[in-house]
């Protein structure tokens, strides 16, 4: 049997043919990923390590294990029910005095005064006193340096801690914490903030989003059917706040909008408003609403023009050939084309808005301000990265809910265009 002619053809050099249009592929494979390895490794140093350092630090508890290890060894075996014996004792003098000389110390206070006021002056008042202590009984010397070590919550609490890994920050993060027992119950009603922080930057993204669509829509429609000439001149004026620093824009909404502002003097200048009455635009949510529904409108516009442009005008022309409206054309023709723009336009302004926390700050004041925030808060002032960082997780997934939402509406409304 003859093989086929395929097989029989021969390059210059002798090598088949197949084998040669392999060998071509797989080097222009090649050529292909180092072309994209920069930006894959950028992705990967820049992206992708980060957040998974930041999943880490979420759950990572290493302070009591490490800066306490005797005591955290010593009370492996306790049984919690009453306060631990001598060996216990002489374990935390030992790890106290360690400590304090390696003033190192303040890392294991700090840790387990986020889980329970008061425990950081407990621990370093503790330190100070062990250097004086140099035989036992210990019990007796450490209960008389505070009486707050005779408070078995406070064992509890040092137990519970010396795991490698925490729930905490996510229990914190979303108002809850452990008692003494390890149960895990609501935060007392005065120190619930994230939850309300959590809905309030939703809704307020999604609000912002909804405005951004309403008044960017219009733009972007004047942008695609405007003769180009005038075209590239609005868009110009969409482009030129891509040119202004943030900060100068935020500042420059402060002065419109606060009471003595741009603004108010207006209104009150037209008699709409009396001099006494001036309307609080500023450090409020509205404040927060209008400056970054100004910041993020040409994020809306542009994927808006970018699919608007692809649209021909035949199509509505058409549909008012066969007898339909204006506004019918529109809305069965126009509209639905349009969607791609809406969902990417959309999900474009909703995250950007979700992240923000510059301008929330400037112009948001008590009531106006983002769960970013207070990620930024616990990151540069309290120094608290585990809380942060389960804050910024929890976001993470509700940024990928709110993605994975978005693929799957425009999945269905793809099925039904079609």
């Amino acid at each position: 049997m003859q093989g086929s002619p395929a097989n029989d053809i021969k390059t210059a050099d002798g090598v088949s043919l197949r084998v040669s249009q392999q060998r071509s592929i797989r080097r222009n494979k090649i050529k292909a990923f180092l072309l994209v390895a920069p930006l894959l490794a950028f992705l990967l140093v820049a992206f992708v390590l980060p957040i998974v350092d930041m999943l880490q630090r979420s759950v990572e508890n290493p302070e009591v294990s490490t800066y306490l290890p005797k005591t955290a060894a010593a009370l492996e075996d306790w049984d919690g029910q009453q306060l631990p014996d001598e060996a216990v004792y002489a374990a935390l003098v030992e790890d106290l005095q360690v400590g304090a000389k390696a003033r190192n110390i303040g890392k294991v206070a700090s840790r387990l005064n986020y889980e329970k006021s008061g425990m950081r002056s407990l621990v370093m008042k503790s330190a100070r006193k062990s250097k004086r202590i140099e035989e036992g009984p210990y019990k007796a010397q450490i209960e008389k340096m505070d009486k707050r070590w005779k408070d078995i919550s406070v064992w509890k609490l040092i137990k519970r801690e010396s795991s490698p890994y925490t729930l905490s920050y996510y229990l914190n993060a979303v108002d809850h914490r452990f008692d003494d027992d390890g149960n895990i119950v609501a935060q007392p009603e005065h120190l619930q903030i994230y939850n309300g922080l959590f809905w309030r930057t939703l809704y307020m993204s999604v609000a912002i989003t909804f405005l951004c669509l309403l008044l960017g829509y219009p733009v972007a429609y004047l942008l695609a059917n405007l003769p180009l000439k005038h075209a590239n001149v609005l868009m110009i004026f969409v482009l030129l706040p891509f040119w202004t620093s943030l900060l100068v824009r935020t500042a420059t909404w402060i002065a419109i909008l606060q009471q003595q502002g741009v603004l108010n003097d207006m209104m009150v200048g037209m008699g709409f408003l009396d001099d006494q009455n001036r309307i609080q635009m500023i450090y409020n949510q509205t404040g927060t609403l209008i400056a970054m529904t100004h910041i993020l409108l040409p994020f809306m516009i542009l994927p808006l023009y970018s699919v608007m442009k692809t649209i021909s005008p035949s199509y509505v022309r058409a549909a008012r050939s066969m007898g339909a409206t204006q506004f019918m054309a529109f809305r069965r023709v126009y509209f639905p084309q349009t969607l791609p723009g809406i969902g990417a336009g959309s999900i474009l302004v909703f995250i950007l808005a979700i992240g923000y926390y510059i301008t929330p700050a400037l112009v948001g004041g008590q009531n106006g301000t983002f769960i970013t925030n207070f990620i930024a808060y616990h990151m540069q002032t309290s120094l608290n990265w585990g809380l942060a960082a389960a804050i910024a997780s929890i976001l993470l997934v509700v940024v990928i809910v709110m993605y994975w939402l978005y693929n799957r509406l425009i999945g269905v409304d793809n099925v039904k265009l079609g």
